[in-house]
């Protein structure tokens, strides 16, 4: 429930963040063309809101619904979710967004997205200022990947370290790796000290959604952190900190899965551990607790492989965030051709996919990093050319340019409900997936 909780917090803190930026940018743009606003809400107001003001003096009423799915900015004299039939059968009033020219309304629609990427470059420079930039280079992880069995059935091994696919390094592990490794013809790793090359199928892609079984682990041995404390199996048998862990039962485990495993088969059992101290082998028994734990905390994959950090001044960090968004945006937006696939349908996801994006206790740098790949998303889905989204608008805004005459407002009128049956419908689907996923996967 804990875990829960964290996951909501965030996910509902960093939603309310990217809202307010993207709904600011069309409250300026409209205030410096002179348009009304309305309303500025985070989060929507059926019926009644959880809060509102209204500063004196001020046309724009502020507040705060109960429905926690967006927010919305109620531009004058604009068909949008609001549906305001009334107020559209009046004349047009000079303050109203249709009374002005379409290159203004047009900048208009585009601020919310445009503020949205602009926000996500700014997190990310910060963040790369903040806390420089820390990865594992794969060609320092000596003892390779575990693959899943998606991947050993083209030819993977467990052990393969990767190097390239085709002819791109693959430098970190990653949505990057993944996405260079799904889309090669050939990938090269170095299995045993030899560089062996392994064809990938036209269809892995498919085969990697459609089996959902990931992608790959790193390998890397137990070795003693700390010891849980002094009444645990390990304090009590004699394990120490630096002891690295080879062998329970005469089995040979030569990576921290392989322990788990078998200590998961070893329930407050006596077992035989196997271990090096010092460099030389020695063993001891021990009885594992009843969840089959030994009662240590180990070092992580980032404390035994040696790490590469960059750090960036302030003035550094913006360039490398441009950067970095801008890959990430191209990425994702590669990656938007299989949604269109059976196998990337089914692996459409909802609230709840959004939220396992965080982890499950709260870390600053983790929660900005993920912010801004949300605020990258929801830019590029909201210019996609769908009515009742800025896109659609957009859309209509570029025909009326071209044909020199705008939509009849009836036609934009079945335009929008039209969008947003259109929306619900992905929005039903998407957190459907969810929810048949947890309940039946």
């Amino acid at each position: 429930m804990e875990t829960f909780l964290v996951k909501a917090l965030q996910l509902i803190l960093s939603l309310s963040i990217l809202v307010l930026v993207h709904e600011f940018g069309h409250f300026i743009f409209a205030r410096i063309f002179k348009v009304r606003v309305e309303k500025f809400y985070l989060f929507f107001d059926p019926w009644f809101s959880i809060f509102k003001f209204k500063p004196k003096n001020s046309e724009t009423e502020y507040g705060v619904g109960w429905l926690p799915l967006g927010g919305y900015c109620k531009i004058s004299g604009m068909i949008d979710e609001s549906m305001d039939k009334e107020a559209m059968a009046q004349p047009p009033k000079p303050y109203e967004f249709r009374s002005k020219p379409a290159g203004q309304r047009l900048m208009i629609m585009i601020a919310g997205v445009l503020f949205n990427f602009l926000l996500a470059l700014f997190i990310y420079s910060m963040v790369l200022f903040t806390w420089g930039d820390t990865y594992l280079p794969l060609k320092n992880v000596k003892a390779g990947m575990d693959y899943s069995e998606t991947f050993h059935n083209v030819g993977f091994r467990d052990g393969d370290v990767l190097l390239r696919a085709d002819d791109t390094e693959l430098e970190r592990f990653g949505e990057d790796c993944l996405r260079h490794v799904l889309n090669a013809q050939t990938v090269t790793v170095l299995r045993d000290g030899v560089e062996t090359i392994i064809p990938i199928p036209e269809d892995m892609a498919q085969r990697f959604m459609r089996d959902k079984q990931g992608f790959a682990a790193y390998r890397f041995p137990m070795v003693v952190r700390e010891l849980a404390g002094n009444d645990s199996p390990a304090a009590i048998a004699g394990l120490q900190p630096k002891d690295s862990i080879v062998s329970i039962n005469g089995v040979m485990t030569p990576t921290f899965y392989e322990v788990g495993e078998i200590l998961a088969q070893n329930k407050d059992k006596d077992i035989t551990v196997g271990f090096y101290r010092a460099g030389a082998p020695q063993s001891l028994t021990l009885r594992t607790d009843t969840a089959g734990k030994l009662g240590v905390y180990s070092l992580s994959y980032f404390d035994i492989y040696q790490t590469v950090t960059r750090k960036y001044s302030f003035l550094e960090s913006f360039p490398a965030g441009v950067m970095l968004g801008v890959n990430t945006l191209k990425g994702y937006v590669s990656d938007m051709k299989y949604v269109f696939t059976k196998e990337g349908a089914s692996s459409l996801g909802g609230f709840g996919t959004i939220g396992n994006l965080f982890p499950a206790e709260w870390d600053w740098q983790t929660f900005w990093m993920r912010t801004a790949f949300l605020s990258i998303i929801l830019a590029f889905m909201n210019i996609l050319p769908i009515p009742a989204l800025d896109g659609g608008h957009v859309m209509f805004l570029i025909y009326e340019v071209i044909a020199r005459r705008k939509p009849s407002d009836k036609f934009l009128e079945y335009a929008q409900v039209t969008g947003m049956f259109l929306l619900f419908a992905l929005l039903i689907y998407a957190n459907g997936n969810d929810i048949f996923r947890y309940f039946f996967k």
